[in-house]
């Protein structure tokens, strides 16, 4: 059966956690041709309201936009380049408890998760310090109940690793969910950095600038220890939560 056709305009929220498959995502989005995508749009807000000391934090926050009430009204407004999609990837995390929600009602939202394990494993190789709230599945869960329980429906959700074993056919389910063709399009991108790319993409983003498409998933070790082994076994119950929500679809 064929997707049903979508008027646009189309604005995609896909609420993630860090350490996730959120930028290659992002990457097969904007590689349809007919969506122009926003990356971390609260990232900047979120630094400057935490005082958090993340790496190239003052970069960000001059590059980005500090007042949370004007960057939401541009999410919800008229999609740049005159396109008729506007995929925006957001950090669960930087939605931050006195940020208003009625913006995103008016989006379709998706949810990404990753095994917590597996990002906390990821996490500390970049940063050392963690904590539950830097992962995001806490507001993932909170976003997520709170959009379901208004809409009668749950968002669909996509675990990182069933993804990665059948990207396609996970990008068809969604694509038909939205009310949008698919297209071979989004399984492959020329490698190298975007000029949407956030300003922090030299710290974070070096896996995904030598990709030219998604990969099988790997194998990570389990073995964590202090903080990285209490955050994952904190978040496990939290992602189960979501995961029972996950897109199911034949490869």
């Amino acid at each position: 059966m064929s997707a049903p056709v979508r008027a646009a305009p189309l604005r995609i929220a896909m609420w993630s956690g860090p350490r996730n498959i959120s930028t290659a995502m992002m990457r097969a989005w904007e590689n349809r041709g007919d969506c122009t995508v926003a990356d971390e749009p609260l990232y900047a807000h979120y630094l400057a309201h935490t005082g958090i000391d993340h790496p190239m934090r003052e970069e960000v926050i001059a590059a980005g936009e500090t007042d949370w009430r004007k960057v939401t009204t541009a999410l919800a407004g008229a999609i740049p380049d005159d396109r008729p999609i506007w995929y925006q990837k957001h950090m669960s995390h930087h939605l931050l408890a006195h940020i208003g929600h009625d913006w995103i009602h008016g989006l379709a939202n998706a949810f990404l998760i990753r095994d917590p394990a597996q990002v906390a494993h990821s996490y500390v190789k970049a940063r050392a310090d963690i904590c539950a709230n830097d992962i995001g599945l806490p507001q993932e869960v909170r976003l997520f109940d709170e959009l379901a329980e208004r809409s009668g429906a749950a968002p669909p959700v996509i675990d990182a690793d069933d993804f990665l074993r059948a990207p396609a056919a996970h990008l068809r389910a969604l694509c038909a969910h939205f009310g949008i063709p698919f297209t071979e399009r989004m399984l492959q991108w020329p490698a190298g950095p975007r000029a949407s790319d956030g300003v922090w993409a030299p710290h974070w983003y070096a896996a995904v600038w030598r990709s030219t498409g998604f990969e099988a998933p790997r194998e990570y070790p389990h073995e964590l220890h202090g903080e990285a082994a209490r955050v994952a076994d904190e978040c496990r119950p939290l992602y189960e939560h979501l995961h029972r929500h996950r897109l199911r679809v034949d490869a």
